[in-house]
């Protein structure tokens, strides 16, 4: 039936004078299934590592390729509402690691657990949260309220930055780009490295809790040197909790560079007694089969492991940096030109006939629709109302006052 029906699918558009032809072929002529050679895992203390021969169906292979053009389009189309100033504030954006989010996400169930720093967006996206619910989150405004001289002379005038309230927003406004949050994802954290003790936290009620479920605790090549890391790593040991600690090491902290800031840049041999790998995360490939991996080896109760991730963010660390100054255009276009996640997907469905260019193209017109609809939904979402601000304090208590910035200002918080 399904071949009946996409068996003759023509369309002939007049654009510009000249006729577009597009012609779909038959399901029944694409590769429903293909194995690839991926690259190998460097590791530590390990005997063996990741299968290095993966098979990917055509069906995952359009869903992984749908999910990487969403998330690239939306951060794109965050670069160009925070550079309009519907955006305000701290924005960090994902473009060009897509591939760690999605391979991880490939080998996890969303009843497993996930905590992450404040490069954030993609993460909820994968975790549930929908593009409109994000991009509802990032937008905002800015309110001024002017009291002119009135006729006895007395005037004041004040300005106010309203840069997170978005009704619709997936944390109602409260949170921004980098507080996000959704059912088994923990954000979204802003200060450095905080999110490590925090997931391996999450880790010891899994374990508590005997429900095989795990946690995936991601921090940055820039808080890698942290304290507070190495001494999680301890208890994580200790305790054998099922925690996949995954370094997301895009080569720079901020404007410096791995190897300016850390003596040793084998962050996957950090753990000392944790045994690592080091993967390429700009292949979601990789990023899957490690994970399954990493996975697999916290549920069997061998407790934590420590997964590098070697990727590479094209923006700067946030939109207040150009992310020129300590690195060259050159550099970025190497990167973009021989190992773009997207291009990397694509090439490997396409060599083995898992889907047309046309396939392809169709699915990022879609995306294109889906990022436009939740902007145009995100710069005209109402803001809250003001009683809605001390809401959700506490999870299903009943409801109770609180103070205003004043005495005589009360508010109301409601689970």
């Amino acid at each position: 039936m399904l071949a009946t029906i996409a068996s003759v699918f023509r369309v002939s558009a007049q654009r510009n004078g000249a006729a577009l032809i597009m012609s779909a072929r038959t399901f029944t002529d694409f590769t429903t299934q293909a194995t690839f050679e991926i690259k190998k895992c460097d590791l530590f203390k390990l005997d063996e590592g990741p299968a290095t021969q993966v098979v990917l169906t055509r069906d995952e292979g359009l869903q992984y390729y749908r999910t990487i053009q969403i998330m690239r389009r939306m951060e794109l189309k965050a670069d160009q509402l925070y550079k309009q100033k519907m955006i305000r504030g701290f924005c960090h954006l994902y473009d060009g690691q897509e591939a760690c989010a999605v391979g991880l996400e490939a080998s996890i169930n969303l009843s497993d657990h996930l905590i992450t720093a404040y490069r954030a967006h993609g993460y909820t996206y994968t975790r549930g949260g929908t593009v409109k619910e994000i991009m509802a989150e990032l937008t905002g405004g800015l309110l001024v309220k002017t009291l002119k001289i009135s006729e006895h002379g007395t005037h004041f005038d004040y300005a106010t930055e309203s840069g997170r309230c978005r009704r619709g927003g997936i944390a109602k406004g409260k949170g921004g780009s980098m507080h996000m949050y959704c059912k088994n994802f923990y954000g979204g954290n802003g200060i450095i490295g905080a999110q490590v003790p925090l997931g391996a936290g999450v880790a010891l009620a899994c374990k508590y809790l005997g429900n095989n479920e795990l946690c995936v605790c991601l921090y940055g090549d820039g808080a890698a040197n942290q304290g507070q890391i190495f001494e999680t790593y301890n208890m994580a040991a200790l305790w054998k909790l099922p925690v996949i600690f995954v370094c997301e090491n895009n080569r720079y902290g901020m404007g410096t560079s791995v190897e300016r800031a850390a003596a040793s840049t084998d962050y996957y041999k950090r753990g000392e007694f944790i045994p690592g790998l080091r993967v390429d995360g700009m292949d979601v490939l990789c990023v899957r089969e490690a994970t399954r991996f990493a996975a697999d080896h916290c549920r069997s109760g061998k407790g934590p492991i420590l997964m590098e991730l070697q990727t590479y963010r094209y923006h700067g660390h946030s939109m207040s940096d150009p992310g020129l100054s300590y690195r060259t255009r050159e550099e970025i276009r190497e990167v973009r030109s021989k190992s773009d996640p997207i291009s990397m997907l694509k090439d490997h469905m396409l060599s083995q006939n898992m889907a047309s260019v046309e396939e392809l193209k169709g699915i990022d017109v879609e995306v294109r629709k889906e990022i436009e609809d939740a902007a145009q939904f995100a710069t005209t979402d109402p803001e809250p109302p003001l009683e809605e601000l001390c809401n959700h304090i506490f999870y299903n208590e009943p409801p109770f006052e609180v103070r205003g910035t004043n005495p005589w200002t009360k508010l109301k918080s409601i689970s």
